[in-house]
C-alpha cells in the first residue's frame, strides 16, 4: 500500500455550486476551503473536493459516481430538481439498473439500484 485516500477532486468551474448539490445529493455539509476550494465530507465515503480550474470540461469523464438507491425513479426526480441532468436511457444488467445523470457542471455520475 502507497498510501490512504483523502480525497476525490473534481475540477470546475463553481466550486461552491458543486459542493452544494453534492452535500444534498449525498449528504454532508458544503464547507469552504477559500474561494477557489469547497468541498463536502460525504457521511461514510471520503471527502469530495470541487477545484476551481480556468478551463472547461472537454470530453467523457474517466472515473463516475455510482450513488446506489432504492428507488431509482424517485432519486431520479429528486436529482433533476437538485440541477441534475438525465442522459441517455436506463439500463440493466446483471449488476443492477442504471441511470446516467450530468451534475451541474456536466460531470457524468450514475444512480444505481441493486439487481431484482
Amino acid at each position: 500500500m502507497i498510501g490512504r485516500m483523502d480525497e476525490v477532486v473534481f475540477d470546475c468551474a463553481e466550486p461552491a455550486l458543486l459542493a452544494e448539490f453534492w452535500a444534498e445529493v449525498l449528504g454532508g455539509e458544503p464547507m469552504v476551503r477559500d474561494e477557489r476550494w469547497h468541498y463536502v465530507d460525504v457521511p461514510g465515503f471520503t471527502r469530495l473536493a470541487f477545484q476551481r480550474v480556468p478551463e472547461g470540461k472537454s470530453g467523457k469523464n474517466r472515473l463516475h459516481l455510482d450513488v446506489a438507491v432504492s428507488d431509482i425513479d424517485h432519486a431520479v426526480g429528486q436529482a433533476v430538481v437538485l440541477g441534475a441532468t438525465v442522459l441517455g436511457e436506463r439500463h440493466s444488467d446483471a449488476a443492477g439498473t442504471f441511470q446516467v445523470l450530468l451534475d451541474p457542471e456536466g460531470n457524468e455520475w450514475c444512480l444505481v439500484t441493486p439487481p431484482a
